[in-house]
């Protein structure tokens, strides 16, 4: 095998290279992609873990699947709906990479019918960059959203962080943090992860929880896209900042629009009834979950 050889497994679905910036594989690591037999060692980042690649293209899924498996990830596929429902239910993986556009039934309905089963982190790929459809993605239960073409590394990195979440959360559930935050009549309960609303039990989804919770730690303090970006997804790259875009819109849905304010061309802020200012250094001292 030659130098030149194509890095399949760094192509983005529409076929160009990605910009990944990094240095070229070693002809082996190029191999194991090529023919998606990358070993899952426990010196791998991803080793064990388990991913339910689920995609219909099948130049697509196989660059993605040899690529996660590069990096040491157990690694399925399904190429339609009710395969990837049957597989998940099945062979329980840590984590989907979920396409929106699938034959029987499409992405979404995977996303509803999976998370019934069982709570399971989702990375949704969508072809087209429409909010609607990252909004009703994000409702269903999706985690996180990628739009097609886009850079491998950016995937392995967002699977990273979305499974580092998931083991961040559960350590999170089983120790004891006392007290809720209460900013007028919006109460987010730190222990059992749970938010009302005027009253009324509001549900969101794990990343949307951490999102409230790191805009609650400095209520009316505005915080960057790239401070949230950060801090809630441990990813460090502006070019994910549409990703908070998102779900800050997805939280307005549920929450109220009202209560988070944009500063355009800088980020958000959550607000609070100028009555309640008091409260405002009891929700600083809480910590960021996530």
């Amino acid at each position: 095998m030659t130098q030149t050889h194509t890095r399949a497994a760094d192509r983005t679905p529409s076929g160009d290279p990605a910009h990944d910036g990094g240095a070229p594989e070693q002809d082996e690591q190029i191999r194991e992609r090529a023919t998606g037999h990358g070993a899952a060692t426990a010196s791998t980042p991803g080793a064990q873990r388990r991913v339910l690649v689920v995609e219909d293209d099948l130049t697509i899924v196989e660059a993605i699947a040899a690529r996660l498996r590069a990096e040491g990830f157990l690694v399925q596929t399904a190429a339609d709906g009710p395969a990837a429902v049957e597989t998940a239910a099945s062979w329980h993986p840590d984590l989907l990479v979920l396409d929106v556009m699938l034959p029987g039934f499409d992405g979404l309905e995977v996303c509803r019918r999976v998370q019934a089963q069982r709570p399971v982190p989702v990375l949704m790929l969508t072809a087209r960059d429409d909010e609607t459809d990252m909004l009703v993605g994000l409702g269903v239960g999706a985690d996180d959203y990628m739009t097609k073409p886009f850079s491998m590394r950016e995937l392995v990195a967002r699977t990273h962080v979305l499974l580092r979440r998931v083991e961040r959360a559960t350590v999170a559930a089983t120790t004891p943090r006392p007290g809720s935050v209460r900013l007028g009549d919006l109460e987010i309960d730190r222990t059992q992860r749970r938010v009302r609303a005027a009253g009324k039990d509001v549900h969101l989804t794990p990343t949307e929880f951490d999102l409230l919770m790191c805009l609650a730690r400095s209520p009316r303090a505005v915080l960057t896209r790239e401070q949230l970006l950060a801090e809630v997804w441990d990813w460090a790259d502006a070019s994910g900042t549409r990703t908070v875009d998102s779900h800050v819109k997805a939280l307005r849905r549920k929450i109220g629009a009202e209560r988070i304010r944009t500063v355009h061309g800088v980020g958000y802020a959550l607000e609070t009834p100028p009555g309640f200012a008091a409260e405002s250094p009891v929700a600083r001292q809480a910590p960021v979950e996530g």
